[in-house]
């Protein structure tokens, strides 16, 4: 029987001293704030678990490949290797580089969207529904209805209503709708993975309508695994295996690398529309 490791198995070579504060004086700076979290300097936080953005140590690898950058203006390798990166586990036509991920969204809703259009979710994270509803179309949610029953067990509470779907696409027509979303793993729904199943099911839904796929892929990795352990069929395949069947039914994505890319800073747009790329 293998045995777990008791220690990480990497050294940890940077420290960054925090401040601790007394029960006092968080209970002044968050009447000062009118209890809104957003208006807390961040030094006054001892643990923070408003963002899962740019919260991780990057490897010496990381550091060491920017000072290897080539900041070329154009033709620079750096780009060549994010792109191949990208399309070794994406694998979309066009890989368009951001500084984040709500940058990629910006981009993507304001090519793709305008003012009454639809644009139906599992859930929406707020970045997303802000980008999509400041060009004037609607975020809709779709949950499944286990997502909002705390107390239900179920493995794939991220997944979307399919049946909701194909009725909004019904009542609303396909030209409302231009393109469907799905977030991986579900973070405004309590970071819920989505089945792969649902995937498919979503994918075949918007073929029948013509309505392009996008996913929402910040925490593809996550989800990926959590596929590996509980969806039937999968145990046996890789997280990258499955990551790879995952956006094969996908028209595109948009990404932060500031979750599972384990990155600082960064995000990128995808998409196999020649158009919308050009655009």
């Amino acid at each position: 029987m293998s045995k777990r490791p008791i220690i990480e198995p990497f050294r940890i070579k940077s420290v960054e001293p925090i401040r601790t504060t007394t029960r006092e004086e968080r209970q002044r700076l968050i009447e000062a704030a009118g209890y809104n979290l957003f208006l807390v300097a961040s030094e006054a936080i001892l643990i923070d678990l408003l963002t899962d953005s740019g919260t991780s140590a990057m490897s010496t690898e990381q550091w060491a490949a920017m000072m290897r950058g080539d900041e070329s203006y154009a033709g620079s390798p750096s780009f060549v290797r994010f792109r191949d990166s990208i399309q070794a586990i994406f694998g979309f036509r066009h890989v368009i580089p951001t500084h984040q991920g709500r940058a990629a969204e910006r981009i993507l809703f304001n090519v793709m969207c305008k003012k009454g259009d639809i644009v139906p979710n599992n859930t929406h994270f707020d970045t997303t529904r802000a980008n999509c509803e400041f060009v004037g179309a609607q975020a809709l949610d779709l949950p499944i209805p286990e997502a909002k029953e705390p107390s239900q067990v179920h493995p794939f509470k991220g997944n979307m209503d399919t049946a909701r779907l194909a009725e909004v696409i019904e009542r609303e027509g396909a030209k409302k709708i231009p393109l469907v979303m799905l977030t991986v793993t579900n973070n405004s729904g309590g970071g819920q993975p989505v089945s792969m199943a649902n995937i498919r099911e979503v994918k075949q839904i918007c073929k029948k309508h013509g309505i392009p796929l996008y996913i929402d892929a910040c925490r593809f990795a996550e989800n990926s695994y959590f596929i590996k352990l509980r969806e039937p069929g999968y145990v046996g395949k890789s997280p990258k295996e499955i990551a790879r069947e995952l956006f094969s039914y996908a028209d595109g994505c948009t990404m932060s690398a500031k979750k599972d890319g384990l990155a600082n800073i960064g995000g990128f747009l995808c998409t196999n529309d020649d158009s919308i790329a050009q655009q």
